[in-house]
């Protein structure tokens, strides 16, 4: 029998699908629904509208909730890596394998496995992935023996799996496998009246959980933020208003503050660091003085730029301002041929493609603040891609969890 604890937490992970639309009331009601039973759940919709929060509801509502959640992001879940991943291995099964490992689907007995992503998997690893649906039965690395595992199965995605089928990318067989309950999250753009409720919840997140100041938004900031598309929904509301936050003069947060970091024609104004160069504008240096003297801006790797977080200890960067050493000008990140660029650092032989494309990516993660998203959307490329390349380059430790 649940206790009084155990229903406190469900009812706590219901209510973090915050809104109060009709597609919010409903979801939160399938949700309840759907947790009471063992059939796989299948939950699509654009990135950045919950999918994670909704996989989390149904198991924290279920009767496995006091039993392993194991998310598994089947983005980067690829190659000869796949199987040791999911289903374990034995020590002495390969070259490295010290020690044996349960493997994800072990790791979750009696509880839930979120397969993230699941639209990203290649459809040989889809075949392996749908045997042990099938059976219900792992197979470790290195090992003949079958074990039973009894898991909840939850799967994510914010690709059109009816088409991938069709085009033959997604296995049909899994498909159906997965989607027994299929659940579909709705942009943020298709229910504004959710935006009021959604901004004051992170803003008050941000003041408990980061320390950064209780702000509030006037009448006509929320106009502006419930007539924008948000095409990077939940997740791009809350990257606004975190930087809204910190570049706000006071605890009200005005239309000004936030117009300039929504969207735009440059997909640079997405981006938390703060620049110096001659051509700035004096509204840029007012801002990262600004940022300094609320003790949130601290320096990075790359020479000139800045990074904005919720932290203390500003002393040493306000000192900086005070006395005008921050004034040097930043070579432009496009030109080449600058005699500060990280490429005029090349020494012969001649730079490989491998080694500019890592170059390039390391820029990014500092422009975007090591946010998985924002790098994304600056190199024009989808999330799952990016992955892939830092895992590539060795440098997935180097973004957030």
């Amino acid at each position: 029998m649940p206790t009084a604890t155990d229903n406190l937490r469900a009812e706590a992970a219901i209510q973090k699908i915050a809104g109060v639309s009709s597609w919010s009331d409903r979801l939160r009601s399938d949700i309840k629904l759907v947790a009471a039973h063992q059939s796989s759940v299948l939950i699509t919709g654009p990135s950045g509208t919950g999918k994670d929060l909704i996989a989390r509801a149904i198991h924290a509502n279920g009767n496995r909730a006091g039993k392993p959640f194991i998310p598994v992001d089947c983005a980067v879940t690829t190659g000869t890596l796949f199987a040791s991943h999911m289903f374990g291995h034995v020590k002495g099964s390969f070259t490295g394998a010290s020690s044996s490992t349960l493997g994800c689907f072990r790791a979750a007995e009696n509880g839930t496995i979120f397969l993230d992503e699941i639209g990203e998997m290649e459809l040989e690893l889809q075949a392996k992935l749908l045997r042990v649906l099938q059976q219900r039965v792992v197979v470790p690395v290195g090992s003949h023996q079958e074990i039973p595992v009894d898991v909840r199965v939850l799967a994510a995605t914010n690709r059109d799996l009816t088409r991938e089928v069709k085009e033959g990318r997604f296995r049909e067989d899994l498909f159906y496998r997965l989607n027994v309950v299929a659940i579909r999250t709705m942009s943020l753009k298709d229910r504004p009246e959710d935006v009021p409720v959604l901004a004051s919840r992170y803003l008050g997140e941000l003041a408990a959980r980061h320390g950064m100041p209780l702000c509030s938004l006037s009448v006509d900031a929320l106009n502006v933020l419930q007539q924008y598309s948000w095409p990077g929904n939940v997740r791009e509301l809350e990257n606004v208003l975190e930087r809204a936050v910190m570049f706000s003069s006071g605890d009200e947060i005005d239309p000004e503050a936030i117009t300039g970091l929504m969207g735009g024609t440059d997909d640079r104004d997405a981006v938390s660091t703060v620049p110096l160069s001659e051509a700035e504008n004096v509204d840029s240096l007012s801002q990262l003085a600004l940022a300094a003297n609320r003790g949130i801006l601290s320096a990075t790797s790359v020479s000139g730029v800045y990074r904005v977080e919720p932290t203390s200890g500003s002393a040493s960067v306000s000192g900086k301002l005070a006395k005008g050493s921050l004034d040097t000008p930043v070579p432009n990140a496009g030109t080449a041929t600058d005699q500060s660029s990280p490429l005029s650092e090349l020494k012969a032989p001649w730079p490989t493609l491998a080694n500019m494309e890592r170059l390039h990516l390391e820029r990014t993660l500092v422009e975007a603040m090591n946010n998985r998203s924002l790098a994304a959307k600056l190199l024009g490329i989808d999330r799952s891609v990016l992955r892939r390349k830092l895992q590539r380059h060795g440098l997935e430790d180097a973004l957030d969890p």
